[in-house]
Order: structure tokens, then C-alpha cells, then sequence
């Protein structure tokens, strides 16, 4: 699978996208990631890609033609990608819409940042308009990371095994149940006996148990969708 980044910041994006699972990734060919500077495509000596808004107001506003020229670009090397801007006006980032982007082998995403982007540019490339949220971040750049990380993760081979993501919150629908780890008792806190006596049955059923209560109790929303589908 292949993502193309556009955005001002290239290295910062690299940089956080070249580390962990994601990185190991990279370098074992199961994704690959191109970083691209918007600023590389703008025809001003001075690199400038933004201007200030038409019927004024605070803030700049990135022009169109630098950011269309960097996406045709992208284009002449991977013709059939599908272009997703990052923006607070778009339809929210769910586990669901990742599961979604694993049907495509290309996905672009264009990160904007000062006030936006020119609509035109967003009108003549963008296929899809996307929020990680209902927040204000200073750029698209973080909500991209978001998409690589989320999306990677279910890529075959990048994690041991299926069950390491379906397992977690959200995924399944569910919270996800609580973890423990050596040793026994800290702090006078013990691990649930029922996760030492090793029979597997009784531990899926209490993981099961812990998650639907935790779900009830801090996402009701889930809770609520959850049962419904159960009927």
C-alpha cells in the first residue's frame, strides 16, 4: 500500500512516519510512504505557496497552483491514487472508514495549512474531505500521521497477527478490556486471579465481561451501537 504526503513540513512527517511499527514497515516493503513539499511546486522565487484571502480577513490562505502542480505530480507517478484532505469540515476518521481505505492500494493526503486551502485546488483534486476530530490543529500534518498510522496497522504483516488489532478498542466494537503485566502484586494491587489460573475460556470471558462493562461506562455510544448489532 501507498501513501503521498503533500505538505509544507516533509521532514517532520518523515521523520515520525520512519519510527516504530510504521517505520519497520517502510523499511520491510509492506507500505511505503513519499513525503512531498508543497513549496517544491510553486513557481515564486521566494518559495511562497500563500496568499491573503480575497474579501479579506485574518490569516493566509495556500494558492491553488502550487498545490495542483505537486498532485499532478504525484499523478505522472501514481495515476489511480484517491486524494483525501485533511480538514475540520470533513467526515469524521473512524476505525470503519480505515478498514474502508485498505480496499485502496493508493491514497494521497493533502495536508493544509495557515487559514486552508484555495477551494479550487480542493475542488479540482480532492476526492474525499477528512476529520481526525472536532478540533482545531495548526495543519493537516498530525491528521495524517493519524491516517498513515491507523490504516498501516491493518496492512498485512506489519503487525504479527490479525488479533493485535482486532483485539483492541474500537475495533471490535468495544473498549478494550484492562492489561497486566509483571509482577503480580505492585503496590499492594493484584492481577485478577482469573488471568493466572490459565484456562483460556474463563480469560475470554472475563475480557469479554470487562469490556462490555468498561464500554458502558465510558462510551455509551459504543455501547448502545454495540448491543444493537448483537440482536
Amino acid at each position: 500500500m501507498r501513501f503521498d504526503i503533500m505538505t509544507l513540513f516533509p521532514e517532520e512527517v518523515d521523520a515520525f512516519l520512519s519510527s516504530s511499527i510504521i517505520g519497520i514497515a517502510r523499511k520491510n516493503g509492506l507500505i511505503t510512504v513519499s513525503c512531498h513539499n508543497i513549496r517544491d511546486y510553486t513557481l515564486d522565487k521566494h518559495k511562497r505557496v500563500d496568499d491573503y484571502p480575497y474579501g479579506g480577513g485574518k490569516g493566509m490562505v495556500m494558492q491553488p497552483e502550487p498545490v495542483c502542480r505537486c498532485f499532478q505530480h504525484i499523478k505522472s507517478l501514481v495515476p489511480d491514487t484517491y486524494c483525501v484532505y485533511l480538514t475540520p469540515k470533513g467526515k469524521k476518521f473512524t476505525q470503519a472508514r480505515a478498514k474502508k481505505f485498505l480496499k485502496k492500494e493508493n491514497i494521497t493526503l493533502l495536508c493544509g495549512h495557515y487559514e486552508g486551502i484555495d477551494q479550487r485546488a480542493l475542488d479540482l483534486i480532492v476526492d474525499e474531505e477528512l476529520s481526525v476530530g472536532d478540533f482545531v490543529l495548526s495543519g493537516g500534518e498530525l491528521a495524517s500521521m493519524i491516517v498513515v498510522d491507523t490504516v498501516s496497522r491493518m496492512v498485512d504483516g506489519v503487525l504479527a497477527d490479525a488479533s493485535c488489532y482486532e483485539d483492541e478498542s474500537i475495533y471490535s466494537g468495544l473498549l478494550e478490556y484492562p492489561q497486566y503485566t509483571r509482577p503480580a502484586v505492585y503496590e499492594e494491587l493484584s492481577v485478577p486471579e482469573v488471568l493466572l489460573n490459565g484456562h483460556h475460556a474463563k480469560i475470554e470471558q472475563w475480557r469479554l465481561e470487562q469490556s462490555l462493562l468498561l464500554t458502558e461506562q465510558k462510551r455509551k455510544d459504543l455501547y448502545s451501537r454495540y448491543q444493537k448489532r448483537k440482536k
